[in-house]
């Protein structure tokens, strides 16, 4: 498998290492190309006899990849989609698809044949896979949920305020950086009918971005709240459900699952694990086995919510 990626940091290293892994496991052979914004020192050790080639400039790059990972900042997704759409029919485009609601997508001229997924990890957490699967037979009435945690704690070792999270102009802020929550709320729930909207900066920490959301989201049959916050210092992440019989509590947090306020399901995995599930769909994917769960359309629709003014 001949793949190339688009970006090193962070959310692509993750990739990178979950991919080599797989093809590991499976006895693929995997040639790893790195598209680099500059030349900026080595790669990360942990990335040492993963990558085959580094390129600067997208003319060093092949015209035939199995697939594509697009994993640079946000603001630049747009463009990088465009200018490489003929470099693969089978692309993987990290959250959030795009910094701005105003691009349309029919002036990408895209090859009618290519597929892009958007990533959806927390899909693949077994908390939200339960959740699918005791939700699809219930009549639910309400739902509420929460994403809370403090941006500064993120990532370990760097200076939050450098980070695309803190910068607006870079497509940071609670609104598209915490997009999973909208991705499986629709994803289980489907397009809501109307949602209502405030957000803003209002927490003291050094960043241009909106570090808080809160919705209301109108169904025809049930309404949902979403909060998504920068500056909770006790990390929560839960989805908290009402149906016509019993209460649910899926805390995506800590693995577990509690019905009417009593613990009836608990999953102790490692956070990566729903990452190397996703990459694995994904292989199915490029192999023509699934089909795609997350396309660019669908993603767009998804961001047209979560940055709804």
């Amino acid at each position: 498998m001949k793949v190339c990626f688009v970006g090193s940091g962070s959310i692509g290293r993750r990739h990178m290492k979950n991919l080599h892994d797989l093809c590991q496991d499976s006895g693929e052979e995997l040639n790893l190309h790195v598209l680099r914004s500059g030349a900026r020192g080595a790669l990360p050790s942990e990335l040492t006899g993963i990558v085959r080639r580094e390129a600067f400039s997208s003319c060093e790059l092949d015209p035939d990849y199995d697939a594509v990972f697009i994993c640079n900042p946000t603001f630049r997704h747009y463009d990088t989609i465009c200018g490489l759409k003929n470099h693969s029919r089978c692309f993987f485009v990290e959250k959030p698809v795009f910094d701005r609601t105003d691009y349309r997508l029919e002036d990408m001229e895209l090859p009618s044949g290519n597929q892009y997924y958007v990533a959806c990890p927390l899909r693949y957490s077994r908390v939200l896979m339960r959740a699918k699967e005791i939700l699809r037979n219930r009549r639910v009435v309400s739902a509420q949920a929460v994403s809370s945690s403090y941006l500064p704690d993120w990532r370990e070792g760097v200076d939050y305020r450098q980070t695309y999270s803190a910068k607006k102009e870079e497509g940071g802020g609670v609104r598209i950086d915490l997009i999973h929550e909208w991705d499986y709320l629709a994803d289980l729930f489907g397009q809501p009918e109307e949602v209502f909207s405030l957000s803003g900066k209002y927490s003291d920490l050094e960043i241009t971005s909106e570090d808080l959301a809160v919705y209301i989201a109108r169904y025809s049959d049930k309404l949902l709240e979403l909060h998504l916050d920068y500056f909770g210092r006790q990390p929560k992440r839960y989805l908290r459900v009402w149906t016509s019989e019993e209460e649910y509590l899926f805390d995506i947090l800590n693995g577990s699952i509690y019905t009417d306020g009593v613990m009836t399901e608990s999953f102790h995995e490692e956070r990566n694990e729903m990452y190397l599930r996703e990459m694995a769909y994904f292989m199915e994917l490029i192999d023509g086995k699934v089909k795609d769960s997350n396309t660019l359309e669908h993603a767009y629709q998804t961001m047209k919510i979560a940055i709804l003014k």
